[in-house]
């Protein structure tokens, strides 16, 4: 399987060398640096190609690596029923940077580049809907960002004098955020079970 992933990236790599900044074959899979500004073109090739033929989009997602200067790579991932291949596709951008939508491409793409951008807030040039997708309208930040905090920053509940829901800034009780790393055999003003048979000497 390796041979024939390294033979497909060859050729898409002499196909489009403009576009490839490198590739990669590891655990059986293809992986595929794509140049930013490309993305949608490279995207129409690999579908239309007939040595290719990733005529199905099965995700997009995100990795944050916030100690970079491109920060976040935007991974696709393709499969082609036709010649029984997989390949991954990593754009790197920066924080800043936007990414052109594929939706024109694979419309499929739609509610995976709505949640790309919920989750990461990375936005996609040319998305006919770019809004939320898995929060809620009025939520702050982006959740799978390495430095959100893993409590938010608001708690929603239900208000019974107001009868709605209310957003409240997160209050964390300090005794929460103490932990006893005692271990449970020193310390105790009890006797353990089993405890008697030692004092019995």
């Amino acid at each position: 399987m390796s041979t024939a992933l390294q033979e497909l990236a060859t050729h898409i790599e002499l196909k489009r060398s403009a576009d490839v900044i490198g590739w990669d074959v590891a655990f059986g899979e293809l992986t595929i640096d794509v140049t930013p500004g490309k993305i949608v073109d490279f995207v129409e090739f690999l579908k239309t190609d007939p040595t290719c033929k990733f005529s199905t989009l099965v995700d997009i997602t995100a990795v944050d690596y916030p100690d970079r200067a491109k920060r976040f790579d935007v991974v696709y991932h393709f499969l082609s029923m036709y010649q029984n291949h997989r390949i991954r596709l990593r754009v790197s951008v920066r924080e800043e940077d936007m990414v052109a939508s594929i939706v024109d491409v694979h419309p499929s793409a739609n509610w995976f580049e709505r949640e790309v951008f919920d989750m990461f807030g990375i936005l996609f040039t040319g998305h006919p809907d770019l809004r939320r997708l898995l929060t809620d309208y009025g939520f702050r930040g982006h959740p799978l960002r390495k430095d959100f905090p893993t409590t938010g920053y608001t708690e929603v509940r239900y208000d019974e004098a107001q009868k709605r829901v209310v957003y409240e800034p997160v209050k964390l009780v300090q005794e929460y955020r103490q932990f006893d790393f005692m271990s449970p055999w020193e310390g105790a003003n009890y006797i353990l079970p089993g405890d008697e048979k030692g004092n019995a000497k």
